[in-house]
């Protein structure tokens, strides 16, 4: 079989094209432990086989909640095989969040990777009548095991397994996948495996990734982005590693010593402002050369050119220090994949220069999720945007700037929403994405903001908060940042400090630390950070000013519904917490 047109054959394609002796890799009790290509298609039989014998229809909803491990893949593959349906969910919600997206989908079995998530399931039980039992990856005490539920897949036949398998249509639903959104309660995006698959086929013409590359992959599974790309992997032959959490990135980057990740911003960021402190660090000739070698860096410019000067220093700065951050990330990365969020260009240019590729993406779970990205060829990848189509899909801007994409890779519909489905599809079938954008340089397309997002000052000047909130979370003392001002007078903001950053600053100035309640209030602190908004002002129009603003003294969090789980801020719920905050900014 050299063809695959749903997404259960990618195992037996890549068996056909590239087999692999660790096509899956996951490390337990500081062992690594490789699952062939074979063993990947063996465990998603069995798995099918085992929800046969539970019960389990074509048609059936059976969630999956949990950290990145091969048992997940084995569970997503062989509850599709069948033709159920596989509803993903992030292990950080709420338990409300649980509760309304496991009764709204009608999920009848569940698989939990935790002895922690399934206690915490296990207790909501009782308000979810029609789950009917839960499977753990890990043993459990108490709980129904992955080997004891293989187990019963022992009396269903191959030939049974076959006739279902080969039932199942390319336009069949594949997975609902709900959308945190930063508003309201969830809502099920349906996708086909069309959807999915002809987004992987666009994907696949244009990174130049192999199967003769290793990848690390951190990011949740249960996150649009990254289930397509380890779909991608399986598709390419690309070795799958999962780190073992996200604290242990940097040991397992440099024990797997991958070609190739995919990232959020907020994570690159994090990188950065770690190899930023290490050099802040540094004595003498060795800061002098570190901060020169950034300086330089920042000056990049993909496809343009930089001079023969230029390429000479960078020549020298790569090998006297952007090698060493080479090594931090294993020694072979080449490229790195940043969507979710947009990235701060400056990033962006300094890794490029040091010689690790970002290419910037866009999508969304409705658009299964690649409409754009840049290229790895620098000449097609322009810093700040987030690129050019995809092959096989259309990309528009309506005339209020609101994207509008056309493809095979639209949503079949949000479940059991037929009115919200309406709202957002266009008669001749344009998804509406909600986010406004314009054209760099005709073919590049740039994100200015969402469009539920943009907000009126009472002297009716139209405002977009994301480019502004980026522009202040530069800064290595700000961690969050939110933009306030609509039908008031003027822009005002909520800052989250970075801890970590406030609390050297204040050693080296002898401020005295005691509790982040108290140092927010701190008249030294409050100086500092007047003096960063002032700084950072200059380059704003003078109605996008920030002319007040209040630090916080605890970060949001997505577990108390202030963040959603691709960390981006849930406006309407931080507006309404601090609601007594952004009054007292506008009391005097």
């Amino acid at each position: 079989m050299h063809e695959f047109s749903r997404l259960f054959d990618l195992p037996r394609y890549q068996l056909a094209q590239y087999p692999k002796p660790d096509s899956l890799n996951e490390k337990r009790e500081g062992k690594w432990i490789s699952y062939s290509t074979q063993q990947v298609i063996d465990a998603m039989d069995k798995v099918s086989k085992a929800l046969l014998a539970s019960g389990i229809r074509p048609g059936d909803k059976v969630a999956i909640v949990g950290n990145n491990c091969p048992q997940w893949n084995f569970a997503d593959l062989g509850i599709m095989q069948i033709g159920a349906v596989t509803v993903p969910l992030y292990p950080t919600i709420s338990d409300d969040d649980y509760v309304y997206i496991l009764n709204h989908s009608e999920a009848r079995l569940l698989f939990v990777s935790s002895a922690e998530l399934y206690h915490r399931l296990y207790a909501l039980r009782s308000r979810m009548p029609q789950l009917q039992e839960l499977i753990t990856f890990r043993p459990v005490p108490g709980a129904v095991s992955w080997d004891e539920f293989l187990q019963r897949g022992n009396t269903v036949s191959e030939q049974q397994l076959q006739q279902l398998r080969e039932a199942v249509q390319p336009t069949d639903l594949a997975c609902i996948i709900y959308t945190s959104g930063t508003t309201g309660f969830p809502k099920g995006v349906m996708l086909s495996h069309r959807n999915v698959v002809e987004n992987l086929k666009s994907v696949g013409k244009i990174l130049p990734i192999n199967n003769t590359h290793v990848a690390l992959s951190f990011l949740p599974l249960n996150h649009v982005f990254e289930k397509l790309v380890v779909y991608f992997y399986l598709m390419k032959g690309v070795s799958c590693y999962y780190a073992e959490s996200m604290d242990t990135i940097g040991d397992n980057m440099r024990e797997v010593r991958p070609h190739f990740f995919t990232a959020v911003p907020r994570l690159l960021e994090k990188v950065y402002e770690r190899i930023m402190s290490k050099g802040h660090e540094l004595k003498g000739l060795k800061r002098k050369l570190f901060f020169w070698a950034v300086r330089l860096g920042e000056r990049w410019e993909n496809g343009k050119k930089m001079g023969w000067w230029y390429m000479l220093q960078l020549k020298v700065a790569r090998k006297l220090i952007f090698s060493k951050w080479l090594q931090a990330l294993g020694g072979r990365v080449f490229l790195i994949c940043s969507g979710a969020a947009p990235l701060n260009p400056k990033i962006g240019a300094v890794f490029t220069a040091a010689g690790i590729t970002i290419i910037e993406g866009y999508g969304l779970t409705e658009t299964a999720p690649v409409l754009t990205v840049n290229r790895v060829n620098l000449d097609e990848n322009v810093l700040g945007t987030v690129g050019k189509p995809i092959p096989g899909v259309e990309i528009k801007l309506d005339a209020d700037g609101e994207i509008l994409a056309r493809g095979p890779n639209i949503m079949l519909g949000y479940y059991k929403m037929p009115q919200e489905t309406a709202e957002v599809m266009t008669p001749d079938g344009w998804f509406r994405t909600g986010d406004i954008g314009e054209w760099v340089r005709g073919e590049f397309l740039k994100i200015t903001d969402r469009k539920k997002e943009l907000f009126k000052t009472s002297g009716g000047k139209l405002i977009a908060p994301l480019p502004i909130e980026n522009h202040f979370k530069q800064s290595p003392f700000i961690e969050q940042f939110l933009l306030v001002g609509d039908n008031r007078k003027f822009i005002s903001a909520l800052i989250v400090p970075s801890f970590a950053n406030l609390k050297k600053w204040c050693e080296q100035n002898q401020v005295e630390w005691t509790t982040a309640e108290e140092m927010v209030k701190h008249p030294l602190v409050l100086r500092k950070y007047e003096e960063i908004v002032n700084e950072l002002n200059r380059s704003l129009g003078h109605v996008e000013q920030v002319k007040k603003f209040t630090l916080l003294p605890r970060e949001w969090t997505v577990l108390e519904g202030l963040m959603t789980p691709t960390l981006k801020p849930r406006r309407k719920e931080i507006l309404a917490r601090f609601a007594a905050e952004v009054e007292q900014m506008y009391a005097e």
